[in-house]
């Protein structure tokens, strides 16, 4: 990827926060991803859609679920940048507050 297009990928709100969730978990289902971040699955697949261009997610299906999980860095430009990602932005009030939304929704199966 060339680093337009991988900045292009790290430039939206939504992506920061889907990567930020991404990172500190090995997978994550869409469905827990809407919710957490309060979004509809049409827009939150259409980031993740970008996002696996950039080659930063990969998918695996699960019967009609999309399960997600951050791609191993590829280049290291993308490694400093998903670094940055981790621990940068990881003290900014909306990531902090997605994964305590993803931390609460862990008991409860919803993607079976």
């Amino acid at each position: 990827m060339n680093p337009a297009g991988l900045f292009g990928a790290f430039a939206d709100p939504t992506r920061l926060r889907i990567l930020s969730l991404l990172l500190d978990r090995e997978e994550i289902c869409v469905c827990d991803l809407c919710e957490v971040l309060g979004e509809i699955q049409p827009k939150v697949s259409r980031h993740l859609a970008t996002l696996r261009r950039a080659g930063l997610v990969e998918v695996r299906r699960e019967g009609k679920w999309k399960h997600y999980r951050a791609a191993p860095a590829s280049s290291p430009l993308q490694r400093t940048l998903l670094r940055c990602v981790r621990t940068c932005l990881a003290g900014l009030d909306e990531l902090a507050a997605d994964r305590e939304r993803l931390r609460a929704l862990e008991p409860r199966p919803r993607c079976a």
